[in-house]
């Protein structure tokens, strides 16, 4: 069987849903603006050049969740589901996992976006596993720390070959579908590597190496 694995943000989204998650929290009055929508904005800039401190951004965007109830949060994540996720939906992303899941392959999402914000996105598309960054619980509640390796840049890597040695599976036959220079680990893994999208540093990249490069918006 074959593993279709995909990256979410910028690439079956058409956005960021870590930095939109963050914007969303700005517009709702729930954490301090001018400061968090500066650090947001700093820290998306930085992800984007693939300069980012993911521990300090972790930091950052975690936090939030530690200061409210889940019961709370589950309700702004409806909110923020239907105000700033169903209008990034690209339903050339929905043909083309619909092509991997007619073909009888194995479908994953990986990402850096943490699990309590991508999970029902991931539902929303039909893909059971996700793999991602994951905040720590403690007593039903967020505490605002990382449990285990995030899901970064080399980080991916890790976490997925751990998956694939839970699940029997191996990359003998496999897609990574990414549109960041972040991705690189990953994509130089696979057999077949495509460049959705892409940055200015991975679309050069493919060119060289001769991925495909392909547009879902």
């Amino acid at each position: 069987m074959g593993l279709a694995i995909f990256d979410l943000d910028n690439t079956l989204l058409g956005g960021d849903s870590d930095y939109l998650w963050g914007q969303f929290l700005v517009e709702q009055g729930i954490v301090e603006r001018d400061h968090y929508e500066q650090e947001n904005e700093r820290f998306f800039q930085a992800y984007q050049a693939g300069t980012l401190d993911i521990a300090e951004f972790l930091q950052f965007s975690l936090k939030p969740l530690s200061e409210h109830s889940l019961d709370r949060l589950l309700r702004w994540r409806e909110q923020f589901m239907a105000e700033k996720i169903a209008g990034i939906a690209l339903p050339k992303a929905h043909a083309l996992i619909d092509r991997h899941r007619a073909q009888g392959h194995h479908l994953l999402i990986i990402t850096a976006t943490n699990s309590f914000v991508t999970r029902p996105i991931a539902d929303e598309l039909g893909i059971v596993d996700l793999i991602a960054t994951e905040p720590e619980i403690s007593n039903g509640r967020y505490t605002g720390q990382v449990a285990g390796v995030p899901c970064f840049r080399e980080g991916k890597v890790q976490r997925l070959e751990q998956w694939l040695q839970d699940q029997g599976q191996n990359l003998a036959t496999s897609w990574f579908y990414s549109d960041s220079h972040n991705d690189l680990p990953l994509l130089e893994l696979v057999t077949h590597p495509t460049a959705v999208d892409p940055d200015d540093t991975l679309a050069q990249h493919a060119e060289m190496k001769g991925w495909p490069i392909l547009s879902l918006r």
